[in-house]
């Protein structure tokens, strides 16, 4: 099945990530799903550890992403939207980031425009299954619908970008902006 379906498998994914935040079952399958995916085991090739400064406390935080490879450029999606902490996390870090599969590789992660999205959103779709219960259109829908929910969930183009620790903080300290 694809898309937006009422299988039991996409409503128990929909219910571990009600309102867009993980609850206590996907937290402790993400942890794992990090550890998995940075280490390459039985994962494929697209499926990536995410590692970035938490906005809030500095230190390093973990996320499992499947990277897409469109058109000669590499992206990240955003399959809760524009609430996900890896997201916000990224933005308040300035793009700088860490991503892991046997080797940390630091990255620059670039926001694409909304009007650029929609051919991305759809080829993660075919890409990333797990993905498929959170966003609102079906895998081979139209673009138009792809575009007419492309402002909702960030998408990000990987670049390379040398220098940058994991768990370096780039963010103006905390929510209060101090250090």
């Amino acid at each position: 099945m694809d898309g937006v379906s009422g299988s039991r498998r996409y409503r128990l994914k929909r219910w571990m990530y009600r309102g867009g935040r993980p609850n206590w079952l996907a937290r402790v399958m993400n942890r794992f799903s990090a550890w998995q995916f940075a280490t390459g085991f039985l994962a494929p090739a697209n499926w990536v550890t995410l590692e970035v400064a938490g906005r809030v406390s500095g230190r390093t935080v973990s996320f499992p992403v499947v990277a897409v490879d469109y058109q000669g450029g590499r992206y990240l999606v955003s399959m809760l939207g524009e609430q996900a902490n890896w997201v916000r996390n990224v933005r308040a870090a300035a793009g700088r980031a860490v991503l892991r599969r046997g080797r940390r590789r630091p990255v620059l992660l670039v926001e694409v425009p909304v009007p650029q999205r929609a051919p991305i959103l759809r080829h993660y779709l075919d890409k990333a299954p797990g993905a498929r219960p959170h966003l609102p259109v079906r895998r081979g829908a139209p673009m138009v619908e792809f575009a007419r929910t492309a402002a909702a969930y960030p998408v990000f183009q990987v670049l390379p970008a040398a220098g940058i620790q994991a768990g370096e903080s780039h963010s103006q300290g905390g929510r209060d902006g101090r250090p």
